[in-house]
């Protein structure tokens, strides 16, 4: 295995931990603004009140996109069980 082998190993692998990750963190980022604004402009400090929507989120969004986080995820395992035997030569 060389060194090149291991690098695009470990791209791919970063590439599909953002895929999987980015949908979910980009979702609840944007509901944590959101409230964060409404909290600074009603003086509301609240811990609980951004925790609940950012969870409704979480649950909304991996209801739409779970599905295609995993076979993503399956496919990448697929791919590199396939390779392997290439790689160790």
């Amino acid at each position: 295995m060389m060194i090149s082998d291991v690098v695009t190993l470990g791209q791919e692998a970063l590439w599909v931990t953002a895929l999987i990750a980015g949908p979910l963190l980009l979702g609840i980022l944007i509901v944590g603004v959101v409230i964060g604004i409404l909290q600074a402009a009603t003086s509301v400090q609240e811990m609980t009140l951004s925790f609940i929507p950012k969870l409704i989120v979480l649950v909304a969004l991996l209801l739409l996109v779970g599905n295609w986080q995993i076979s993503l995820l399956i496919d990448h395992f697929q791919n590199l069980m396939m390779s392997l035997p290439s790689l160790i030569r």
